[in-house]
This record gives structure tokens, C-alpha cells and sequence, in this order.
């Protein structure tokens, strides 16, 4: 999807091809453009939505205490985001580099079939199941930390406590997107009943220290991510089984 500057024809600068991302601040400065950015009928737009509001959520708990080791949070949450913005770059640029966990969100992103909370969900699937572990680790790299070290843990547990306060309002918003039926309804509720944010974020840790206890071999990390990269593809295509007629 391309857009051009009024009456010239020429393309204007995307936020879906920008460079990473230095801070949370910049996180929610390049999610609020993508919102602008992104049509209604778009359906990455709705996971963009959730993600944004998750991270305005989180920025407000910065400088109040609420992380014990607030700088290895800030740095995660800026690695997260910019595992996402690489997926959005790479589609844009060089879609065969595109993980396969973010594709089933990307090829379907038109299709109005699907409705917007299935869009939201799926790409939670792509970005927590298979960039969370990645950030995970490569923000301890960063840091000369581990995961096991130190409030890591605890202070990545914490932000349970912002999705639980977070995540209700926006599927309320989303669901409101596009009414459903009674039958409908009952369609979303069983191909969603096997996900949570909460069950997806444990899984993703236990998937970090596999690939930290793997750091030193790159054959065995290649291989295990690949393969994670597959299977949370797979998960994300179920996630996106049409709807509405």
C-alpha cells in the first residue's frame, strides 16, 4: 500500500518503512503515524491499535516504581517494538524476508471477512510468541545481563497487570468495529478461545531461555528459531479463518 503527495504522484514517506525506533517515546510517535497512516479497511490497523495503547500504558508507569530495574524494561519494550517495525519495513521492502509469523497478518490484512479483533489477536500471536523471546534475549545480550538475573522476571511478569488494565477497553472498541450476530459471535469466541496474552508471554520467556541457554550455537538457534518462526505462523492463519460473509 502506497500513498502520494496531493495532485504530484509522488510517494510520501511511509511509517511502515522508517528506521528503528531509540525509545518508548519514539515507539509511540511511529504507531500514532502508522494509525494515520493505515486505511480503515486495513486490518494491521487494528493490531497497531491495541499495540499503541498498550505502549502508552506502559510509558505511564516509567519514573512511578512500578518496574524494579526500569531501565532493562525500557530497553525491552524498545527492542520489542522495533521487532515489529522490522516486520512492517521488511514487508514493505523485502516481503520473501518477512517472518512467517507476521505473513498470515499481512496477506490478510484486506480481507473484510475477517473482523478487526481476529486482526488484533493474530498480530499479538506474531509479535509476543516469536518477538518476544528474540527481544528477550537480545536485550540481555545488550544490557551484559541474563534473564535470570536480578527483578527480570518479576518486572516482565508486571506488565500482565497493564494488559489486564488495558486490553478489555480495546476489544470493547474492536468488537464495536464490526457487530456480529449471534452466530458469529459464537464462531469468534471458539477460534479465539485457545489464546492469552497471559499464557502467550509465559510461553515466550520459557522460548527466551531455550535460545539463551543456545546463544553459542548459531546452527542450533537458526534451526530452533526457524522453526518457532513456522509454528506461530500457523497458529496466526487459524487465528484468521473468515467470519463475516
Amino acid at each position: 500500500m502506497s500513498r502520494h503527495t496531493k495532485g504530484t504522484g509522488v510517494p510520501t514517506a511511509s511509517p511502515l518503512t522508517g528506521p528503528p525506533v531509540a525509545s518508548v517515546g519514539e515507539a509511540v510517535q511511529r504507531m500514532e503515524a502508522i494509525q494515520g497512516y493505515l486505511g480503515a479497511g486495513d486490518g494491521l490497523r487494528w493490531f497497531n491499535l491495541m499495540y499503541l495503547e498498550v505502549t502508552k500504558a506502559f510509558r505511564q508507569r516509567l519514573g512511578t516504581g512500578f518496574f524494579q530495574d526500569e531501565a532493562y524494561m525500557e530497553r525491552l519494550d524498545v527492542v520489542f517494538a522495533n521487532a515489529y517495525l522490522a516486520a512492517t519495513r521488511s514487508q514493505q521492502l523485502d516481503p520473501p524476508a518477512t517472518p512467517h509469523a507476521w505473513r498470515a497478518v499481512f496477506e490478510r490484512r484486506e480481507d473484510r471477512s475477517v473482523v478487526p479483533l481476529q486482526f488484533a489477536v493474530a498480530g499479538m500471536n506474531a509479535h509476543v510468541n516469536f518477538d518476544l523471546p528474540r527481544a528477550l534475549v537480545e536485550t540481555c545480550r545488550a544490557l551484559g545481563t541474563t534473564p535470570d538475573a536480578g527483578s527480570h522476571r518479576r518486572d516482565f511478569d508486571r506488565v500482565n497487570e497493564i494488559l489486564a488494565q488495558v486490553e478489555p477497553a480495546i476489544r470493547e472498541q474492536l468488537e464495536k468495529e464490526c457487530p456480529l450476530d449471534d452466530r458469529q459471535l459464537e464462531h469468534l469466541e471458539n477460534v479465539l478461545a485457545n489464546w492469552s496474552t497471559t499464557r502467550a508471554r509465559e510461553a515466550a520467556w520459557d522460548h527466551s531461555e531455550v535460545l539463551w541457554w543456545l546463544r553459542g550455537n548459531a546452527a542450533l538457534t537458526s534451526t530452533y528459531t526457524a522453526t518457532l518462526d513456522r509454528t506461530v505462523g500457523l497458529a496466526g492463519r487459524g487465528l484468521l479463518v473468515p467470519l463475516v460473509p
